[in-house]
Protein backbone atom coordinates (compact mmCIF):
# COMPACT_ATOMS: atom_id res chain seq x y z
CA UNK A 1 0.00 0.00 0.00
CA UNK A 2 1.03 3.50 -0.47
CA UNK A 3 2.70 5.01 2.80
CA UNK A 4 0.77 8.34 2.79
CA UNK A 5 1.16 11.00 5.78
CA UNK A 6 -2.11 11.66 7.21
CA UNK A 7 -0.72 13.77 10.47
CA UNK A 8 0.51 17.33 11.11
CA UNK A 9 2.00 18.60 14.30
CA UNK A 10 0.82 21.13 16.59
CA UNK A 11 2.99 23.51 15.42
CA UNK A 12 1.90 23.19 11.67
CA UNK A 13 -1.49 23.16 13.24
CA UNK A 14 -0.72 26.59 13.75
CA UNK A 15 0.95 27.54 10.69
CA UNK A 16 -1.80 25.96 8.36
CA UNK A 17 -4.25 28.25 10.94
CA UNK A 18 -2.44 31.47 10.36
CA UNK A 19 -2.18 30.93 6.35
CA UNK A 20 -5.85 29.99 6.10
CA UNK A 21 -7.09 33.43 8.08
CA UNK A 22 -4.32 35.44 5.74
CA UNK A 23 -5.56 34.40 2.59
CA UNK A 24 -9.12 34.03 3.80
CA UNK A 25 -8.80 37.74 5.06
CA UNK A 26 -6.55 39.05 2.15
CA UNK A 27 -9.24 37.15 -0.76
CA UNK A 28 -11.97 39.32 1.46
CA UNK A 29 -10.55 42.72 1.27
CA UNK A 30 -8.96 42.20 -2.14
CA UNK A 31 -13.01 40.76 -3.53
CA UNK A 32 -14.91 43.61 -1.55
CA UNK A 33 -12.70 45.93 -3.09
CA UNK A 34 -13.18 44.73 -6.77
CA UNK A 35 -17.02 44.09 -6.01
CA UNK A 36 -17.32 47.58 -5.10
CA UNK A 37 -15.05 49.12 -8.21
CA UNK A 38 -17.56 47.03 -11.10
CA UNK A 39 -20.54 47.69 -8.77
CA UNK A 40 -21.65 43.37 -8.32
CA UNK A 41 -21.99 41.68 -5.16
CA UNK A 42 -21.38 37.85 -7.52
CA UNK A 43 -17.81 39.34 -8.24
CA UNK A 44 -16.89 39.36 -4.23
CA UNK A 45 -18.41 36.15 -3.58
CA UNK A 46 -16.40 34.60 -6.63
CA UNK A 47 -12.88 36.39 -5.62
CA UNK A 48 -13.78 35.35 -1.68
CA UNK A 49 -14.79 31.53 -2.75
CA UNK A 50 -11.34 31.64 -5.04
CA UNK A 51 -9.60 32.21 -1.95
CA UNK A 52 -11.60 29.65 -0.14
CA UNK A 53 -10.35 27.30 -2.76
CA UNK A 54 -6.52 28.04 -2.61
CA UNK A 55 -6.69 28.14 1.14
CA UNK A 56 -8.27 24.97 1.60
CA UNK A 57 -5.60 23.83 -1.10
CA UNK A 58 -2.84 24.98 1.02
CA UNK A 59 -3.34 24.04 4.53
CA UNK A 60 -5.91 20.65 4.40
CA UNK A 61 -3.48 18.45 3.16
CA UNK A 62 -0.50 17.69 5.19
CA UNK A 63 2.28 18.96 3.54
CA UNK A 64 5.98 18.12 4.43
CA UNK A 65 6.49 21.88 6.02
CA UNK A 66 3.80 21.11 8.43
CA UNK A 67 5.13 18.18 9.92
CA UNK A 68 8.79 19.42 11.08
CA UNK A 69 8.39 19.18 14.67
CA UNK A 70 7.06 15.87 15.60
CA UNK A 71 5.81 14.61 19.05
CA UNK A 72 8.79 12.76 20.98
CA UNK A 73 6.27 10.81 23.66
CA UNK A 74 7.40 9.19 26.69
CA UNK A 75 7.97 5.50 27.03
CA UNK A 76 4.87 3.97 29.28
CA UNK A 77 5.37 3.97 33.14
CA UNK A 78 4.87 0.34 34.26
CA UNK A 79 2.98 0.71 37.78
CA UNK A 80 1.33 -1.79 40.26
CA UNK A 81 -1.59 -3.49 40.61
CA UNK A 82 -3.60 -1.93 42.68
CA UNK A 83 -4.52 -4.20 46.49
CA UNK A 84 -7.42 -6.65 46.62
CA UNK A 85 -10.54 -6.11 48.75
CA UNK A 86 -9.73 -8.16 51.14
CA UNK A 87 -6.02 -7.07 52.17
CA UNK A 88 -5.86 -4.14 54.44
CA UNK A 89 -6.24 -0.57 53.30
CA UNK A 90 -6.94 2.82 54.60
CA UNK A 91 -10.14 2.98 53.52
CA UNK A 92 -12.20 1.07 55.90
CA UNK A 93 -10.60 2.59 58.78
CA UNK A 94 -13.04 5.28 58.94
CA UNK A 95 -13.99 7.11 62.44
CA UNK A 96 -17.59 6.55 62.98
CA UNK A 97 -19.20 9.22 65.71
Amino acid sequence: MLEIPTHMDFVGQGKAERWSRLIITLFGVVGLIYGAIVQQFSQTVYVLGLGFLLSSLITIPPWPFYRNNPLKWQKPVITEPKPQSGESSDEGKKKKK
